[in-house]
């Protein structure tokens, strides 16, 4: 049985963002209980004891407790239930919770060899020990089999694939850690409980809709998508930033190239937009854009949210 939880469902900053008085930070801050999000990570697990974080958001302590299924055993002085991360991307949103993660449990991250750079390249990473915490790369179409801290299999089989996206903004106009190739700076994820058969896909950054990433998802039990905006000139419009959501490298929810229409026909049980920034509209229950988003079959969800496969 594969195990999801929503730990965050927000882009960078969160929903509310500290300093922003947008029409949706604002309502976040006057309904706290329905409408704030935190930034974007989700857990798995295959057996309900261990689980694997897919990226660490700069949130992720406030998210470890409010999961009970992350907390330590009972009566444990020391314990931890996380197996290991495996990052997606070098963003902030992505890397910045794993120094949360460092105070002497054992687990690996699995990155690919452009996001490991970056974090080799940065010595406050060196807070997590490697004798501790291993670091081991993942290549692109090439399953493997994330194991438990003592070695022992997880029955839980990844595959990461290319998605269209961009390097980390901080890097823009610098030597990249990982050289210049831009191959592996966003990755999509399908997880599958190898036992059961039952599969989900993650993709939190994807800046185009591809023909070959339609059949890659297609027919899947479930997919986590980006949702970053809902138009892709939202940001300007609301006077909040001078970048597009493609700039960005995310695809926006609404449009004719956009994620709703391009993803509609594929036969996906369920579709869930994570990394929703606070200026997407489809946050607010009651807008029209929320309407749109639900009548195509898409769901905003909740922090803590759990899906059960």
């Amino acid at each position: 049985m594969l195990r999801v939880v929503v730990l965050g469902a927000a882009a960078g900053g969160g929903v509310p963002q500290w300093n922003c008085g947008c029409t949706g930070c604002r309502a976040a801050r006057a309904d706290s209980q329905h409408l704030q999000r935190t930034q974007a990570s989700v857990a798995f697990s295959a057996d309900g004891d261990n689980w694997f974080l897919i990226n660490a958001s700069p949130d992720l302590r406030q998210q470890f407790n409010a999961t009970p299924q992350l907390h330590p055993k009972p009566g444990a002085l020391r314990h931890t239930p996380i197996a290991g991360v495996i990052l997606t991307n070098g963003e902030v949103d992505a890397v910045a919770g794993l120094l949360s993660m460092r105070e002497g449990s054992p687990f690996t991250i699995y990155a690919h060899d452009k996001v490991l750079a970056i974090l080799k390249a940065n010595s406050i990473f060196n807070v997590l020990n490697e004798k501790n915490v291993k670091r081991q790369p993942i290549g692109t179409g090439e399953p493997f089999e994330p194991r438990l801290p003592d070695g022992a299999r997880s029955g839980i089989e990844v595959v990461a694939f290319e998605v269209p996206g961009k390097s980390a903004w901080y890097l823009e106009g610098k030597a990249h850690p990982g050289g210049s190739d831009g191959a592996g700076d966003t990755l999509g994820l399908k997880i599958t409980d190898k036992s059961t058969g039952k599969n989900f896909y993650f993709l939190a950054a994807c800046a185009e809709v591809t023909d070959a990433l339609k059949a890659e998802i297609a027919g899947a039990s479930l997919v986590f998508f980006d949702g970053t905006v809902w138009r892709d000139d939202e940001m300007i419009q609301a006077g909040l930033g001078q970048k597009t959501g493609k700039s960005m490298g995310h695809v926006a929810m609404s449009g004719e190239d956009g994620a709703i229409a391009r993803l509609a026909g594929l036969d996906i049980d369920r579709k869930v937009f994570l990394h929703i920034n606070n200026s997407n509209p489809a946050l607010l229950p009651s807008s029209p854009e929320r309407k749109a988003a639900e009548d195509a079959g898409w769901q905003i969800p909740a922090d803590g949210t759990e899906i059960v496969l």
